[in-house]
């Protein structure tokens, strides 16, 4: 195979992954809604990194991040430990520059999700007592 149909497929699936990640967001978020969360933000970029979703219930403040994996399973242990500071210092960037959220309680979920099962919400991704809500 030549360097160019190598090139070629590599953005081929780079395009697929992104768009694949692009439908997982927007399914997340439609969970997530139906739920009663409002959601504020996708993909919102800061100097820390992206945060997939930002969602509001009530007082708490959801910095979600999803994963979508060949199983719900796997899409859990995706989740790495070093994300948890990342994703907490751009929470705190997006909240120093909202007013309105600077008052609300910081959460960390992962919504998990997998081919014909359906999307899995963990609270407190990072709490080892992190409950999952389905």
């Amino acid at each position: 195979m030549s360097r160019e149909a190598l090139r070629e497929r590599r953005r081929e699936r780079g395009t697929r992954g992104r768009e694949e990640g692009r439908f997982a967001e927007a399914l997340a978020a439609a969970w997530l809604m139906l739920k009663g969360y409002q959601i504020l933000g996708f993909r919102l970029k800061t100097p820390q990194g992206e945060i997939d979703l930002l969602a509001r219930k009530g007082k708490t403040l959801a910095v979600v991040e999803v994963k979508r994996r060949s199983s719900v399973e796997i899409a859990l242990q995706s989740i790495l430990p070093q994300q948890r500071e990342r994703l907490l210092k751009a929470a705190a960037t997006l909240a120093s520059r909202r007013k309105a959220l600077r008052q609300l309680d910081l959460r960390l979920d992962l919504i998990a999700l997998a081919p014909g099962r359906l999307p899995r919400h963990v609270h407190n991704i990072f709490n080892d007592l992190g409950a999952s809500k389905g």
